[in-house]
């Protein structure tokens, strides 16, 4: 199956490689790029008893900003805790869902009383984890860590692709890349060339951005997670 990723990088050379030896043919063509704003090692998380960290690029984008490595990282799931701890932050624990799962474990595991938290992220994010967190009696901070800049027209590799029918299926991980794909598709006057794809969504909230978009199919990960969304692609092969 040829699969089309459109995640940033590096994330979307990894998916590519697990894509090949599961037996499909990756096209990689991202349509976000991670910008760091922070000066390397320059964030000091001495104070915080927590760290809190919402995908994959947060996780990466702290490992840069900071020499720390001591202070506990709590990971929205799978992926972002497991970049924390290949960055090596020693004490790493996982919420294996989504924002409201992280609050849980956060209200769960920590004493308010203990310290304050610390939530680095990007400029966009899903749900309000330092508002929710504020309401439970934590003392909550957000801090923005990296932006990111999104393609302005269809890139050449996806437009090609479609004209000639060369993508059975893509893989989206986030609402933004979901909602960027259908406005450029749709700017460059192919909407209806999207009939030809299969799409697999790793949470309900990336189906939903996709809008009206008229895919062949639609289909989403039983939970946010990579490994749940290649398995969705391999049942469905």
């Amino acid at each position: 199956m040829r699969v089309l990723i459109t995640r940033p990088q590096p994330d979307a050379e990894t998916t590519a490689a697990r894509l090949r030896d599961m037996g499909h043919v990756p096209l990689v063509a991202p349509l976000l790029e991670i910008r760091l704003l922070v000066r390397a090692d320059s964030l000091d998380i001495t104070g915080f008893q927590a760290v809190l960290v919402t995908s994959a690029n947060g996780a990466r984008a702290l490992s840069g900003a900071t020499e720390q490595r001591n202070t506990l990282v709590f990971a929205v799931g799978v992926a972002s805790a497991e970049t924390a701890r290949q960055a090596g932050f020693a004490s790493v624990e996982s919420a294996d869902g989504d924002v409201r799962a992280l609050k849980a474990l956060v209200t769960e595991r920590l004493d308010p009383g203990n310290g304050p938290l610390l939530h680095v992220s990007g400029s966009v994010t899903a749900g309000d984890l330092v508002g929710g967190l504020g309401q439970s009696g934590y003392v909550a901070e957000a801090l923005q860590l990296y932006d990111t800049d999104t393609e302005n027209t269809l890139p050449g590799t996806i437009e090609d692709g479609l004209r000639q029918g060369n993508i059975d299926a893509m893989l989206l991980y986030s609402p933004r890349t979901a909602r960027t794909f259908v406005n450029l598709v749709n700017s460059a006057g192919i909407p209806e060339l999207l009939n030809n794809i299969n799409v697999f969504c790793l949470s309900n909230a990336v189906r939903d951005a996709l809008g009206d978009a008229g895919f062949r199919s639609v289909h989403v990960a039983e939970r946010p997670e990579q490994d749940r969304l290649l398995q969705l692609l391999q049942m469905t092969a």
